[in-house]
């Protein structure tokens, strides 16, 4: 049997955290879930407690941003397997993460990922895209292209083997790892064609010309820490690749 580590991050985040923690609960599997709260002043903690019989660690402290307590969770995790979901986050069904404990039985297989969905942020029950992944493919990288990182777990062996997210590199810290595990180090992937996670609508790296552009400045520092060389037109295609991707509801 596998061992599922799932790290959640939180910050002020009681108007979503319920759904999140109860997608958690209702997985058929037994798990480590880990809470890691970057010193919330609303309900946030309250709603942790509330949930303390299914939640295996709680902290609360002040961080550097959602990827140290990623960071942090990682450390802390001791499952053999580790997922990261978002307070604003949720799994659609009850066998996600059962189907992430088949991937892995397979001991050849590093990482796995899936499909996702953005829902609205104040209706969850509304569809507003359908990021399908696709097969896995390391090509597909230079074409702009990465797995949605809510529905990446990885082994925790990785991680101790080829390092955290870096804090360096802000909201493209996601994108470097998945960079350095899979095209890098060229991690052994599967791809699970079933929606994994559903996603609130938002995101900082996306919001505007502005951030997406500076999204872009972190994306190609990202190629060069880990010795790669992105064609020049990659990083330009990267957000209208997952456009793409994405597939509007009729």
């Amino acid at each position: 049997m596998i061992k599922l580590s799932i790290i959640t991050s939180t910050f002020n985040a009681a108007d979503t955290l319920l759904t999140c923690l109860d997608s958690v609960r209702n997985q058929g599997i037994e798990l480590e879930h880990i809470l890691v709260d970057g010193g919330s002043t609303d309900t946030t903690l309250d709603i942790a407690d509330s949930y303390k019989t299914h939640l295996a660690k709680v902290i609360s402290e002040p961080d550097q941003g959602i990827y140290d307590a990623m960071n942090k969770g990682i450390q802390m995790a001791t499952g053999e397997v580790i997922g990261i979901l978002n307070a604003d986050d949720f799994y659609p069904s009850s066998d996600v993460l059962s189907r992430v404990e088949a991937a892995f039985t397979d001991e050849t297989i590093d990482a796995c990922y899936g499909d996702l969905i953005y829902v609205d942020g104040e209706d969850i029950n509304k569809v507003r895209r359908f990021w399908r992944a696709g097969k896995f493919d390391r090509k597909r990288f230079y074409q702009g292209w990465m797995p949605p990182h809510p529905t990446f777990f990885v082994r925790a062996s990785v991680y101790k083997k080829y390092g955290l997210f870096n804090l360096d590199l802000g909201s493209a810290a996601d994108y470097e790892i998945m960079l350095r595990f899979l095209l890098k180090h060229r991690l052994n992937v599967a791809y699970l064609p079933t929606v994994m996670v559903h996603m609130r609508t938002g995101g900082v790296s996306n919001a505007n010309v502005s951030n997406r552009l500076a999204a872009n400045r972190m994306d190609r520092k990202a190629w060069r820490m880990n010795g790669l060389q992105p064609y020049p037109w990659t990083l330009y295609l990267k957000p209208l690749r997952k456009i793409g991707q994405w597939v509007n509801p009729r």
